[in-house]
């Protein structure tokens, strides 16, 4: 028998989402198919019942969507193979024609960056939703770095403002848990003083941004080799502080990196897999108790296990929270 979930919960998910490059595993660490992984766990648990909380992005995010972050010149150099080896950590790529990475690499993360655009919306409607891919938190309006090709954060707030669905002065909160400091965002949001940012991460792995730390609202960094109980210990603190300095926020976005997991070989920390999902469910709890709508996205976690993690703090989150009454 299916477990049972709230239907008010909006996941947004494509199949399309998995990056079609085979064999990428072999050169970096990234899983490229967590995303369908994850929501197989979640369709086998849940059966078909999952199907009423899932919206599937039809069309990646236009050239427009995203000149309202990302300059044309960088755009442009997308359309170049070695821009996208580059920004990916990849140098085989820059041999593989540009026309089959576009396909096997930026449609992918086109359609994840509309899907945070529709998981922000439905958020804001719903109270909560989820986008199974994105938190690509490294971007910045003019280079892709990081395995992040997309300010996806920074386009849904763009678009949301562009759209009314957020006005120009509402207050808008970034909770960023992944492992790795979120400099692209901390770039693109410079200069945006409505923009309220908590990142904790792990300084003495990339990208050492010491410019894009000025522009953290509350700045956590940690140590590699971090233990889980210091690290929730640290969060359960810092987290309702963080919460309480703005009024009236309107929205949130929460970059769940499963980096943090002990044994990831680029988040250089010491949390269990039972950490993590205390942590999602820490978050949660919050965001819930405090009625400010949110939107979940995955960002990085590069082990095997990645999607499990994705998928067992989804399930929390589904079994647990009615937010919205049904649409």
């Amino acid at each position: 028998m299916a477990n049972k979930i709230h239907s008010s919960i909006r996941i947004v998910y494509s199949p399309d989402y998995d990056i079609r490059f085979a064999g990428m595993e072999k050169f970096h660490p990234f899983d490229s198919r967590k995303y369908s992984r994850a929501w197989e766990v979640l369709r086998k648990k849940f059966g078909s019942a999952l199907e009423q909380n899932r919206i599937i992005p039809k069309t990646p995010i236009s050239d427009e969507s995203l000149l309202k972050v990302h300059s044309k010149a960088y755009l442009k150099s997308l359309g170049k193979s070695r821009t996208i080896a580059r920004a990916l950590e990849l140098p085989i790529l820059r041999f593989i024609p540009a026309k089959l990475l576009s396909r096997w690499v930026l449609d992918p993360m086109r359609l994840a960056v509309a899907g945070t655009v529709i998981a922000a919306r439905k958020a804001l409607q719903n109270g909560v939703a989820v986008n199974l891919a994105g938190g690509y938190h490294h971007a910045t309006a003019d280079r892709g770095q990081g395995f992040c090709l997309f300010a996806d954060v920074g386009v849904a707030v763009a678009e949301l403002r562009a759209s009314s669905h957020l006005q120009s002065d509402d207050q808008v909160m970034i909770i960023d848990l992944d492992a790795h400091q979120g400099n692209g965002n901390e770039h693109v949001f410079r200069q945006d003083p409505n923009m309220h940012i908590l990142d904790m991460y792990n300084k003495d792995v990339y990208p050492n941004d010491v410019l894009a730390r000025e522009r953290i609202d509350m700045d956590i960094p940690v140590v590699s080799g971090i233990n889980e109980d210091i690290y929730l210990s640290i969060l359960r603190d810092k987290l309702p502080r963080f919460l309480a300095s703005v009024k009236d926020p309107k929205l949130i976005f929460y970059i769940a990196g499963t980096d943090i997991l002990a044994k990831d070989p680029l988040g250089s920390m010491n949390v269990s897999a039972k950490g993590v999902l205390e942590r999602d469910m820490m978050v949660f709890n919050a965001l819930v108790d405090a009625a400010i709508p949110f939107v979940m996205v995955t960002s990085g976690g590069y082990t095997s296990a990645s999607y499990r993690l994705i998928a067992d703090s989804l399930s929390y989150l589904l079994t647990t929270f009615s937010t919205a009454e049904n649409d």
